[in-house]
């Protein structure tokens, strides 16, 4: 390996938090007078052989090395953790691995939301919602006595709602309304099991090959009632809290996932968020205070129903709102059998074909 090369990984070791900078300066000397890195490790700062192959194969610990398992390729990242795709190796299935972050695992809050999140997930059973196979940990190397957490979730090919949007266009209101039913009965479904997701958004809506619903991350979800982690924090993704969320410390129900699901779906249609605040404090305060406004929902062609749905889902106050999943989907199954009566291309097609009269 050329010194070069050495060089690079020395910072990428750095970048990764597998080396502190202080050691890294002691080294870069020795490197660029043409001294081999592994040595250097060696001889210099006591590294152990093994660990350095490590490092080496899993380009300085980005690439996860589970038991039992093929790593394939990263699926996507998040704030506290990265997603793998991976060949089971006793069964030959393709699983998708949440692999806790190292940064996330020191926090102990996160720790436990990771692991909580797995446990919900193993107890339920809905299509609409990612199947898991529970969690569990491993020994990053063999006697370093440093773990980390990751779970076992069903592999759906497809893309976030997010990732559609940052690629194309907005969706069709007939489309977004029918994805809007899909969730929502997913919602409900969690609702019934008195589960709160308290963090709905396109993100965290996958959309399968086949074009259904998938419901992922339940990292924030909790009791319906369940109080915010602190009296001054709001659980969830700030554009989407409900008015109750953003004043932090508040208990939230599904009247609070209604309201997420309301930006979601403004999100959907017209391709933007409704708040944009670049200030998460004035975005806080858009969520309690101000009232939607969107010219585009007048302007673009869209039914006065439409409107109607995202300001009641929406409305800051909460026994205003809808109050029940089961309101909302009467409501959306109305509003789509009525898209389907007014769908003259289907209607052409079911139309009996006319005969002239005889004269």
């Amino acid at each position: 390996m050329s010194a070069a090369d050495d060089v690079q990984f020395l910072a990428k070791l750095v970048h990764c938090g597998q080396l502190d900078q202080e050691d890294a300066k002691k080294l870069l000397p020795h490197l660029q007078q043409g001294e081999a890195l592994d040595l250097l490790l060696e001889e210099m700062l006591d590294w152990d052989t093994e660990e350095i192959a490590r490092l080496r194969r899993t380009d300085a610990g980005k690439i996860p090395e589970i038991p039992g398992f093929e790593v394939l390729e990263k699926l996507g990242t998040g704030g506290t953790a990265d997603v793998w795709r991976a060949r089971e190796k006793t069964t030959g299935r393709t699983w998708a691995l949440k692999v806790l972050k190292a940064a996330s695992q020191a926090h102990k809050s996160t720790l436990k939301a990771f692991v909580s999140e797995a446990k919900i997930l193993k107890e339920l059973s809905h299509p609409g919602l990612v199947r898991c196979e529970g969690v569990a940990k491993y020994e990053l190397s063999s006697g370093s006595g440093k773990y980390a957490f990751f779970s076992k979730l069903e592999c759906i090919e497809g893309a976030t709602l997010q990732e559609i949007l940052d690629e194309s266009r907005p969706f069709k209101e007939s489309e977004a309304m029918q994805i809007i039913l899909e969730v929502a009965e997913v919602l409900k479904y969690l609702a019934s099991r008195k589960i709160v997701h308290r963090d709905v958004k396109p993100g965290n809506v996958m959309f399968s090959a086949e074009r259904k619903v998938k419901l992922i991350d339940l990292g924030f979800a909790a009791e319906g009632g369940t109080l915010a982690p602190s009296e001054d924090s709001a659980a969830g993704t700030k554009e989407y809290l409900s008015p109750e969320q953003a004043r932090g410390g508040a208990s939230a129900d599904e009247r609070s996932d209604i309201y997420s699901l309301g930006v979601t779906l403004f999100q959907l249609v017209i391709g933007r968020l409704p708040f944009e605040q670049t200030d998460d404090q004035d975005l806080l305060r858009a969520h309690i205070m101000e009232q939607l406004s969107s010219p585009e929902l007048k302007s673009q062609g869209f039914t006065p129903h439409l409107q109607y749905f995202i300001q009641k889902m929406m409305t800051k106050e909460i026994d205003v709102r809808y109050q029940s999943f089961d309101q909302l989907i009467k409501d959306v199954k109305g509003q789509l059998a009525g898209y389907e009566s007014l769908d003259f291309s289907r209607s052409a097609q079911k139309r009996p074909v006319r005969r002239p009269r005889k004269q």
